[in-house]
């Protein structure tokens, strides 16, 4: 399987000639989706989100689908009907060739004073990949890849180092990084590489590995 690393959390697979994109939101490129033959988004906050390139992608391939949880299918499926479909914690389905299943029901929380929304993740053919979206769900199954929320505003670096020794993958890939400055990548790199317990990895947006 190809993975492809696009900007913040967007993250294209591909498998025997097909392709799986993954949270193609705001800070992605506006392309980040085209090409897409199935379409997974984790939540509704518009940084993993992006109608504009969802509608983008879906337009570009009519056999596109997308699986993502209801807050973002109400905001898109009347303009594709039947081609998206409503996933929660749980479920499993096939997407483009791909087997998913859906771990997760909470995003992490922000501040006490903020409410909770939903957030699912999708676990990849049997734990080739896994996408937490913004939670540190451990999905409670053999993960190979991580992708790896870094750093975000309801985390700080104890809890991300603390999530890759709980999930125990083979190595984990940084995503949502756009917050994460150049002069902070090394202190990153250093403590989660030397503290994780796993292999710790970053692709630079464009830039692929095989998994």
């Amino acid at each position: 399987m190809k993975l492809t690393k696009k900007s913040h959390s967007c993250v294209r697979l591909e498998k025997d000639g097909r392709t799986l994109v993954l949270d193609p939101g705001g800070f992605s490129e506006e392309d980040a989706a085209l090409g897409a033959d199935a379409i997974l988004v984790t939540h509704e906050h518009p940084d993993h989100f992006d109608e504009f390139r969802l509608r983008a992608a879906m337009e570009d391939n009519p056999a596109a689908r997308i699986w993502t949880l209801k807050s973002v299918a109400e905001k898109i499926s009347s303009a594709f009907p039947g081609r998206v479909h409503t996933v929660g914690h749980g479920d499993t389905f096939t997407a483009a060739g791909f087997e998913v299943q859906v771990h997760g029901e909470l995003h992490a929380v922000i501040h006490p004073d903020i409410p909770r929304i939903t957030n699912v993740g999708f676990l990849v053919d049997g734990g080739k990949v896994f996408h937490p979206g913004d939670a540190f769900t451990v999905p409670g199954h053999r993960v190979e890849t991580l992708m790896l929320p870094v750093m975000a505003p309801w985390s700080k670096i104890s809890e991300v180092i603390d999530y890759v020794r709980e999930v125990r993958p083979q190595r984990a890939y940084d995503i949502h990084d756009a917050y994460l400055t150049d002069l902070a990548r090394p202190i990153y790199d250093r403590q989660i590489g030397q503290l994780g317990g796993s292999e710790h990895l970053r692709l630079t947006s464009g830039d692929s590995a095989e998994v």
